[in-house]
């Protein structure tokens, strides 16, 4: 975009000169000098804005974002206006750390703004601070990392933006005005369908269907669908749904802990938030780590701590009431990708997985590779925080992305990138029966409500249940759709998409375990389980996310329950369950 602005001022000026428009000409070059947008130049905009932290105009930054704002920013999608805000939040930070000599003159002119803002409640006690560079709090901000990583995310925000500029401009008043003249055609023929048919509309009189049914996923909630059929009865009524909105990034883990009091949830960013949902929604703890994170789990006993698998080969035990690190356990540096955690029930130990790096050196890879990875499978005494043994993986060491334990920690059940499940005797801590399970890798593997079976979900989107005493028998299969298994895509302007493997857990039962609930590009899905055909029967959309949710987990107290939906947008939908007994 910038190449092209450049290339028709220069036609302008060449026709300026020709005609002998000096004073024009005079006027076009004072102009482009004072010219906000820079031509479109990301670097001529980053330089603007770095010039006034240098000079610490924080009244000029502010009228300079302001500007970009209602110029470039306001046109964007609603998905992308947390993109903004964590950009804008992260460039006064930067302003901040470096004029640090006038942090208290920032926090007096900015805390009408800023004072109701989370992610500004813990810097207010910045300027009182001897040594903030030294601050565990504030340590990563004065680092080269965290400018270097600020300032390429906001250049390639821009570029992208810019790119994009056309589509902006060009075909969004043609689109709505398209569309209406659509919405009045509709609204006039209307009543004339009325007055020929004598039906009504009946989707508005009938209570019983969900009321987040659109139109995009009207086939799902009324059943027809690959997923099974709506239930005739309604087993569940959704409350209330609220939104914990404090990630600016795509969910990988969203985990509730075995209390039901908090919730953690990590981001692609690696940032971890802790925090809880009754009786008010409120973070409790903030965590930045300058590795990548892939992996989380709760303890059991105590249940206020919290394990972190990174992609350097650490894991990391939290406490998040003290919010400090206790631990930090070197794993093994040829298999540095940490991919699930599990506690035992007990908390005296935990299952760790470790797996190399995929072919191209990276933590994460997409598509995955078609030959699955080396991996290991390791037992760790949490008290003694040292490495108890490893797990034979047959026929070959192998990835295992996922883990559970049955409810008193005597069985594992793994699900491996080779598309096996193995289920462990922990007691003697062998394998007692492996078998393929699916074509393709095991995503998500869980213990059913009475432990007699598994299910699980794999690359070939397929949900089965297994009977764990007839190794390798199905008890029932279901294909799901490809929004319910992943890899889960998010589609922009131009084409752009970003795809996104599954990591945390794609399905989590109800207290009784009748009904399950799983991922959908708009919001949660609940099923109930049935023993024919189909496998599943839905019974209610969630709903409520502008993009695909890609982790899920189930929360039970009593009759009221709470389902938890993570999306690609970095929005968790809290929603309020009560349960209709029968």
């Amino acid at each position: 975009m910038g190449s092209a602005v450049e290339r028709t001022d220069e036609h302008v000026r060449e026709y300026l000169i020709y005609r002998g428009f000096t004073s024009t000409l005079k006027h076009l070059d004072s102009e482009i000098k004072t010219d906000k947008e820079k031509g479109f130049r990301v670097d001529k905009i980053i330089d603007q804005l770095q010039h006034f932290i240098q000079n610490f105009d924080l009244f000029g930054l502010k009228e300079y974002w302001l500007y970009l704002d209602r110029r470039l920013f306001c046109r964007l999608e609603d998905v992308y206006r947390p993109t903004v805000n964590k950009l804008r939040t992260s460039l006064f930070r930067y302003y901040v750390i470096n004029t640090i000599q006038r942090t208290q003159e920032f926090f007096q002119k900015q805390a009408l703004e800023l004072q109701g803002q989370v992610e500004w409640r813990e810097w207010f006690i910045l300027p009182f601070i001897p040594n903030p560079e030294q601050n565990p709090t504030f340590l990563p901000y004065f680092s080269r990392q965290w400018a270097d990583t600020f300032l390429v995310s906001l250049h390639n925000f821009l570029s992208v933006l810019f790119q994009c500029m056309h589509i902006l401009h060009g075909q969004s008043l043609q689109k709505m005005t398209s569309l209406t003249e659509e919405n009045e055609q509709l609204r006039q023929m209307t009543p004339e369908k009325k007055g020929e048919t004598g039906e009504m509309d009946l989707t508005a009189e009938n209570p019983s269907e969900p009321p987040d049914c659109t139109s995009s996923s009207s086939r799902s909630c009324r059943g027809g669908t690959e997923g099974g059929g709506l239930s005739a009865e309604q087993p569940f009524i959704k409350l209330s749904q609220e939104e914990y909105g404090e990630h600016h990034s795509s969910i990988m883990h969203c985990r509730v802990d075995c209390s039901g009091r908090r919730v953690a949830s990590l981001d692609v960013d690696g940032v971890v938030k802790v925090w809880s949902f009754n009786p008010i929604m409120q973070t409790k703890a903030t965590i930045m780590s300058n590795s990548p994170l892939l992996s989380l789990e709760w303890a059991a006993k105590p249940d206020r701590l919290l394990l972190l698998g990174s992609g350097v080969g650490t894991v990391r035990l939290y406490d998040t009431d003290t919010k400090k690190n206790l631990y930090e356990m070197n794993i093994d540096e040829t298999h540095p990708r940490i991919l699930s955690l599990a506690c035992s029930p007990s908390g005296s130990s935990f299952v760790c997985s470790a797996a190399a790096l995929s072919r191209s050196g990276s933590v994460e890879s997409v598509p995955r590779l078609p030959i699955p990875v080396s991996g290991q499978l390791l037992l760790w005494d949490t008290k003694t925080v040292k490495q108890q043994l490893q797990f034979s993986l047959e026929p070959e060491p192998v990835a295992i992305n996922c883990t559970a334990f049955n409810h008193n920690g005597n069985l594992l059940v793994t699900g491996a990138a080779d598309g096996v499940i193995r289920l462990f005797d922990m007691q003697r801590y062998e394998s007692v029966m492996s078998w393929r399970a699916h074509n393709g890798e095991v995503y998500s593997v869980e213990f059913s409500y009475d432990e007699n079976t598994v299910l699980s979900i794999g690359e070939d989107g397929k949900f089965i249940q297994w009977n764990i005493h007839r190794c390798g028998v199905k008890q029932s299969e279901q294909l799901l759709p490809q929004d319910a298994t992943g890899p889960f895509v998010l589609s922009g302007y131009s084409g752009y998409k970003q795809v996104q493997v599954p990591r945390g857990r794609l399905f989590a039962f109800d207290s009784e375990g009748h009904h399950v609930l799983t991922c959908s590009s708009s919001g949660g899905l609940i099923y109930r389980l049935t023993s024919g055909e189909p496998a599943l029967e839905s019974v209610l959309l969630l709903g409520g996310h502008k993009a695909p949710v890609v982790t899920v987990d189930w929360c039970s107290a009593l009759d009221c329950g709470t389902c938890l939906t993570a999306s690609m947008d970095g929005k968790i939908k809290l929603s309020t369950l009560l349960a209709q007994k029968t």
